[in-house]
Parts: structure tokens; sequence; C-alpha cells
């Protein structure tokens, strides 16, 4: 078993990793929950939901709730149902919310956990490599018309339990988007592990090293969240790739294309403008080439158009005053964050859609 202490200003919370850990779930929460709500999806309640279950035993009052896959889900009237779900199981201040599921999953049910009686207690428990990023450092939210996670709170859970052993029947998609965020905390920390990312086909994956990759990638995470909870200085870092990412996915729809594989497009993009701002030295015809041989969809790029996507990326959390703060390299493990004017982002959207064109 591999565990990892998160250090929160609210509490501090430890995230174990082990494969069949959803079997074993009595000996990992706490006795003092007298009820359970687990909020899951309608694919992953399918396969694992009786696992969980399960594991449970009947030491709880254990209630479900499951909602439609993908992140459309992330709506207003996903989270009022969800919240009409905690009252009619008469949750109180002493239970919990367990969220059974990839990210969508997680940031529905934790911003669920977040206001419903002003804060109750939620668990993560992940069953995407995508949620390796976004069931740490508290961050819950669902999507607005207009962006994604515009409405949100920090949040953070008392415990992520990941069970390995569910990452082995995502489909090739999943792993790409999981992928997305994994190779950006390499950029962000590691050109040795950037390297080693580059050599990887990851339709071939062995499990050590997805848990190798996973831990890697949370303790990156954990290592910048801990010096700025609340998103004020450097954790602005974790954005690498997605100010463009989320213009992609609400330009499309979301559900259209996966988180990840947006971040995977954004990052490439990021990498680009970092060559042209900063001079950075940085291995992005590599990076263009692994997304490649990795089958991520950057041709839907060729489909949007430009206008519309600077006026997504203004919409983005990030914008203030109306410039666009962006996450560029200095370096592979050196982020800094530049302000860009529209005009700066227009061309040089101009110049990389062309490129992604030609490819």
């Amino acid at each position: 078993m591999s565990s990892l202490t998160i250090h929160a200003n609210s509490h501090d919370y430890e995230v174990i990793i082990e494969e069949g850990i959803r079997h074993e779930l009595l000996n990992y929460i706490s006795s003092d929950y007298q009820k359970i709500l687990i909020i899951t999806d309608d694919k992953v309640s399918n396969i694992y939901l009786e696992d969980v279950i399960g594991g449970l035993g009947s030491e709880f009052d254990t209630h479900t709730t499951i909602v439609p896959a993908g992140e459309s889900s992330k709506s207003m009237e996903q989270y009022e149902r969800l919240l009409d779900a905690c009252v009619e199981a008469q949750l109180d201040r002493r239970s919990l919310i367990l969220a059974l599921g990839g990210g969508m999953v997680g940031d529905l049910a934790g911003f669920v956990a977040s206001t419903y009686l002003r804060g109750i207690d939620f668990i993560q428990m992940p069953t995407t490599i995508l949620a390796h990023d976004s069931s740490v450092g508290g961050k819950v939210a669902i999507n607005h018309l207009r962006g994604k996670n515009l409405i949100g709170s920090f949040y953070n859970p008392v415990k992520v339990i990941y069970d390995t052993g569910t990452l082995l029947t995502l489909p090739a998609e999943e792993i790409r988007s999981g992928y997305g965020e994994v190779i950006k905390h390499a950029f962000l920390s590691s050109p040795e592990w950037c390297n080693d990312l580059f050599q990887t086909s990851i339709g071939n994956l062995s499990s050590e090293q997805i848990k190798d990759d996973l831990m890697k990638g949370i303790k990156v995470k954990a290592g910048i969240v801990e010096s700025d909870e609340r998103e004020k200085g450097i954790r602005r870092y974790l954005n690498l790739g997605h100010t463009l990412a989320h213009a992609i996915e609400a330009e499309l729809g979301y559900g259209k294309i996966t988180h990840g594989e947006a971040v995977g497009i954004g990052l490439w993009f990021a990498l680009r403008v970092s060559q042209g701002k900063l001079d950075a030295s940085l291995p992005v015809d590599r990076y263009a080439e692994w997304l490649k041989t990795n089958r991520y969809p950057v041709e839907i790029l060729k489909n949007l158009e430009i206008g519309t996507l600077l006026k997504r990326m203004k919409w983005d959390k990030k914008t203030v005053h109306q410039e666009i703060n962006y996450v560029l390299l200095n370096q592979i493990g050196a982020p800094c964050v530049v302000g860009l004017s529209d005009q700066q982002i227009q061309t040089d959207l101009n110049l990389f859609i062309k490129e992604v064109s030609a490819t």
C-alpha cells in the first residue's frame, strides 16, 4: 500500500493507493459516521458500486444515487437533484458523502458536500487516472454554460481512497485523459520524468507504472497546493494547458472530448507560446509527436473558430481585468504566469491551428 498525507489549512488528509481496497473499506472509514450517501455515475455503478457497498458491510446506513456519466452532469440540475437525495436520505452533519467515480463525480459530489448543511464530510474514491489530479487539492465545482467550473468552492475531502484495480477497465480515451494530466505534472517538475513518458505508449501501461505515475503526480500537486491552497500564487501553475483546454471543452460541448485530452492539446499550445514569448528551450516537437502517437484528438482544433475560442478563454477563472493570465514554462520545472493580450493570443492561436492542421 502507498500513502501520502496532504497538509491542508482546514485539516490533514490521507491519500491511500492500493489495488483491491474497495473490498476493505471498513478498515479505512470511521465508524463515527451513521449514514453514507454514495454518489456515482451510471457507468461506474454497473462495475464497482456493489463492491463498494459490500466493502462497507452492514456497519452503516448506506444510500446510493446515480448521475449520468459525462461532464454534462456537472450542472445546476444534477446539483439540485443530489441535494434532494441528501434531504431524502436525512443526512446530518455526522453523515458522509462518498464520491465514487472520475473527476466529474468528485467535483460534483464534493460541491454538494461543501454546501449541504454548510458542509459535511466527504471521501474521494477515484476510478480514473485523471482523478489523481482532481481528487487532491480541495477544488470542487459545477459548470456554467459560459464556462467550466465557474461555480464552486475550496473544500477538502477527509480522505482519498484510490483503488488502482478500478483502472483496469478504463477505455482508451480515459487513459489518454488521465495521462494528459500526468504529463502536465511532469512538465511542471522533472525533465527526466518527461523523457520517460515520451518513451511510453499509454496503450501498453503496466499497473506498476500507473501506480508510480499516480504517486508522482499527486506529490507534485500536493507540494504546490500545500504552499498555496486558495490559488493566490503558485497554485495557478497547475492550470498549465487548461486555459485553452477549458475553451475547447466549452465550445465543443461538455463531454465531446475528455478533459485530459483537451489539456494535452492545451499544453502543446502553452509550450509553443512559451517558446515564442519566453524564448524557452522545450521539447515541443517531441511532445507533439507523443500526442499523435497516442492518438490525442488534436484534429478537432481544425473545426473551431479562433474568435469564439478567445471569447471562451476570457471567461476563464484566471482572467483578471480582461487580461488572460497564461501559465507558461521558462523550462521544464520552471513555470510562470504571463499576462497576454487578446491580440497576442489571437495571433498565437492562428499560428498554432495552422501547425495542427498541417500535421
